[in-house]
């Protein structure tokens, strides 16, 4: 079964973040988060916002070009990839 909530902990390791700075980004809202208890959880469908909020508009251009390179260089051998 795939995990679907994440802890303040796992979320603080996979954004290479410390715990607090989690905490701070669900109380300023960059984050979002249910409270279950006394712990916040963050839905793996949000981590797609999450990583683009943290990321800065010139990193987001750099690796959208590097995708658009490689499909227009691999698109076919990716398509095929895909197939298996």
């Amino acid at each position: 079964m795939e995990k679907q909530l994440f802890s303040t902990i796992e979320v603080a390791k996979l954004l290479g973040i410390s715990r607090v700075a989690v905490f701070k980004k669900i109380k300023s809202g960059e984050i979002k988060a249910a409270k279950i208890g006394r712990n916040f959880v963050v839905d793996k469908n949000d981590f797609p916002e999450i990583l683009g909020s943290m990321l800065g508009k010139n990193r987001q251009r750099i690796i959208e070009n590097a995708v658009k390179k490689t499909v227009r260089e691999y698109g076919e051998t990716l398509k095929l990839l895909g197939k298996e």
